[in-house]
C-alpha cells in the first residue's frame, strides 16, 4: 500500500501477516445436525425471515495512522460479498469501540458497475439507493452503539458483490473497523454517496472495513447461518485481494452448489487476523511482533460481541490457537482449556459447535516464532481435538494442508510463501474438506 504517511493505515507488517487456524473434513464421533426451529416470533406461518449474508467483525482503530485520526468530511466506499440473496436487504452499522458519536450525514447503497470492471470503486448508477434510519437520511450512532437500517427494496442474489458508501461530515475520531479485508476501499472527500463514478475517491488502500459490520436479506425461509471464528487463515491473508477467495467464501459457493435455494444457509466469516484464545490483539508476540487494536481482544471476550448477536446463527465453526502458540508460547493445556470454554457456551445456546485442528506454521517467521517445542504444542492440541467427543464435529485442516513428507510445514502447492496462510488453492481444499452434513445438508 502505498498511500501518503498521513494516511496510512496500520496493520501488521507483511512478514507478520497473522495467522489463523482453520478447519477441516475430519468428523470424530459426530452426528450430522439439521438447524433447529428459532424462537417464536410470533409472526405468520411463510412470513419472510431475516437471514444473516455478510458480516465482519469489528476492532478498535490503531495507536496512528487514519484507523486513530478517523474521517472528517469524507466519504467511505466500501465492497462486500453475500453469500445468500432475496428481495429485501438491511445494513448494520457499528461505533461500538468509538470514543464519541458519530454522525453519518448520509448513506447508500449500490451493485457496482460490471461495465467498468477494471475500477471497483464505480457503481451501477440505477441501483443506487439511500439508506435510510427510522426514515432518516442522516443518523448519529452512539458512543459504543449500533445501528440497523431501515429494509430497502434491492433484491440481492447469491454471492452477488454489492457497494456501501457512507459519508462523514464531521470528525469522527477512532474508527469501529475491521482491518484485513482483502478487498479495496475508496475514500474521497465531501459527499460522495450519490456517485456513480469513482474518481472523486483518491485513496485506495487493499484493506479495512469502516464502521460497516453485516447485511441481512429477507427470505421466505432460512436454516440460519453458520459463523467462523477465526483468525487470519479464515482472514483470507495469504488469498488473492479483491476475488473472495478466503475458505469462508469458498464453503458459501459450495452450500448454494448442493442447495440453490431458500434453504442453504449464510456464511458470516466473524474471523480476526491475529486473534488468540487467551490474550488482547495489544500484546506483543514471539520475534519481535509488536501487537495491535485490530487483532481484536481474547476469542472468549468475542462471543458475546461477534457470535452470538448474529442474525440467524446456528452453527459456529471455531479454529483458533495457533497464534497462542507461535506469539504466546501457551501451553496445549491452557489452549484446550479456552476451546473446551467456546465449546460449552457455543452448546448453551442451543447451536452447533465445530472445532478445527491447527494448521502447521514451520518456516514462519523469524528464529523463535516456530519451535520442536511450539509444534510439540500444536501437536498435543491437535490429538486432544481429534479424540475428543464434547465437540459437535472436529474439522482436520491440519490433515487437508499439511506436506505428508514434512508434517510441520504446508504443502508447497498450499503455501503462499509465507508458510502459515494457504493460498487460494489451499482456501479451496479447506472448503472442499468441510462435511456438508454437518452444516445440516
Amino acid at each position: 500500500m502505498s498511500t501518503p504517511n498521513k494516511w496510512r493505515l496500520i496493520t501488521a507488517p507483511k512478514r507478520w501477516q497473522v495467522i489463523a487456524v482453520a478447519a477441516t473434513a475430519l468428523v470424530v464421533g459426530a452426528p450430522a445436525v439439521v438447524a433447529t426451529a428459532g424462537p417464536d416470533t410470533g409472526k405468520r406461518p411463510g412470513a419472510p425471515v431475516w437471514a444473516g449474508s455478510w458480516a465482519a467483525a469489528v476492532t478498535r482503530g490503531n495507536t496512528v495512522g487514519l484507523t486513530n485520526t478517523g474521517l472528517n468530511n469524507q466519504s467511505i466506499r466500501m465492497i462486500v460479498h453475500t453469500t445468500v440473496g432475496g428481495p429485501r436487504l438491511r445494513v448494520r452499522l457499528s461505533n461500538i469501540y468509538g470514543e464519541q458519536a458519530v454522525k453519518v450525514g448520509r448513506a447508500t447503497i449500490a451493485r457496482p458497475d460490471t461495465s467498468t470492471p477494471t475500477d471497483l470503486s464505480d457503481v451501477a448508477a440505477p441501483t443506487v439507493k439511500e439508506l435510510t434510519f427510522n426514515g432518516s437520511a442522516s443518523v448519529t450512532m452512539n458512543k459504543g452503539a449500533e445501528l440497523l437500517s431501515d429494509p430497502v427494496d434491492l433484491p440481492v442474489g447469491d454471492q452477488e458483490d454489492l457497494v456501501v458508501t457512507l459519508y462523514f461530515p464531521e470528525l469522527t475520531g477512532p474508527v469501529t473497523f475491521h482491518g484485513q479485508s482483502r478487498q479495496t476501499t475508496f475514500i474521497g472527500a465531501t459527499d460522495l454517496t450519490g456517485a456513480a463514478g469513482g474518481t472523486g475517491f483518491t485513496i485506495r488502500p487493499d484493506c479495512c472495513w469502516m464502521f460497516l459490520s453485516g447485511v441481512d436479506v429477507q427470505r421466505k425461509l432460512s436454516p440460519g447461518s453458520v459463523v467462523v471464528l477465526g483468525d487470519s487463515i479464515a482472514d483470507g491473508n495469504g488469498s488473492t485481494v479483491n476475488t473472495n477467495r478466503r475458505w469462508p467464501d469458498l464453503l458459501a459457493d459450495r452450500l448454494i452448489d448442493a442447495r440453490p435455494d431458500v434453504r442453504t444457509p449464510g456464511v458470516l466469516n466473524l474471523s480476526l487476523a491475529g486473534n488468540r484464545l487467551n490474550h488482547e490483539g495489544t500484546e506483543p508476540g514471539a520475534g519481535g511482533f509488536p501487537g495491535y487494536y485490530e487483532l481484536g481482544p481474547n476469542a472468549l471476550a468475542r462471543l458475546n460481541e461477534d457470535v452470538f448477536p448474529q442474525t440467524g446463527v446456528r452453527t459456529v465453526v471455531t479454529h483458533l490457537g495457533i497464534n497462542d502458540i507461535w506469539m504466546s508460547d501457551d501451553s496445549a493445556e491452557k489452549i484446550i482449556a479456552s476451546l473446551r470454554q467456546v465449546n460449552q457456551q457455543v452448546k448453551a445456546r442451543g447451536l452447533t459447535s465445530l472445532v478445527a485442528t491447527l494448521t502447521p506454521y514451520e518456516g514462519h517467521g523469524n528464529p523463535g516464532v516456530w519451535t520442536p517445542e511450539k509444534e510439540a504444542t500444536r501437536q498435543a492440541v491437535n490429538a486432544y481435538l481429534r479424540g475428543s467427543h464434547e465437540f459437535d464435529g472436529v474439522l482436520d485442516f491440519d490433515k487437508v494442508l499439511r506436506d505428508p513428507a514434512q508434517p510441520s510445514r504446508l504443502l508447497p502447492a498450499y503455501d503462499s510463501g509465507d508458510h502459515i496462510h494457504p493460498n487460494d488453492l489451499g482456501n479451496q481444499a479447506m472448503a472442499d474438506a468441510v462435511p456438508l452434513r454437518l452444516l445440516g445438508l
